[in-house]
């Protein structure tokens, strides 16, 4: 497996990773991946037998992210490093690759003097499998948020780095 940065040549199927898992993700159009892509300080994808199976996005405090999640935490902390998504595609996961992206984001978090990573977790309608993912990684639950646009709440989690 090999974690490197984003290329131009992966978003066509990073949009179709996200596609996938939209329930549980925002949606993203091409135009709206550049944009994220841009604003985002970590972005990684997972190469497996040559192909991208999974990739992480992760933004600083002080963007002009529109996410009502990272909103929540930027109101909350004066430095953080928000992970916006992660996704592994259904035919890679139980493989590692999660866990390999999780780590190389820690790895980056720790270099850079970032004190708190922050997610959100589906709490409502449930999301088992990524509770217990953050939960092995020690994120907490800070808060919850609901958000009324997408019939959903969210456990609202940080990690001391």
């Amino acid at each position: 497996m090999l974690i490197r940065a984003i290329r131009p040549s992966d978003h066509a199927t990073i949009l179709r990773l996200n596609f996938a898992f939209e329930n549980v993700l925002s949606p993203l159009d091409h135009g709206s991946l550049v944009q994220l892509l841009a604003q985002s300080s970590y972005q990684r994808v997972a190469v497996v037998d040559n192909s991208v199976s999974g990739f992480v996005l992760a933004l600083r405090e002080g963007c002009a992210y529109s996410s009502p999640n990272y909103r929540w935490f930027a109101e909350r902390y004066a430095q953080f490093l928000y992970i916006d998504r992660i996704v592994v595609d259904t035919t890679a996961q139980s493989r590692g690759i999660g866990t390999a992206l999780y780590r190389y984001l820690l790895e980056y978090a720790r270099r850079s003097a970032v004190s708190t990573l922050t997610c959100e977790v589906d709490i409502d309608p449930p999301n088992p499998a990524s509770q217990n993912f953050h939960a092995a990684f020690g994120f907490v639950e800070i808060g919850r948020q609901r958000l009324d646009d997408r019939h959903k709440t969210v456990s609202m989690q940080a990690l001391a780095v």
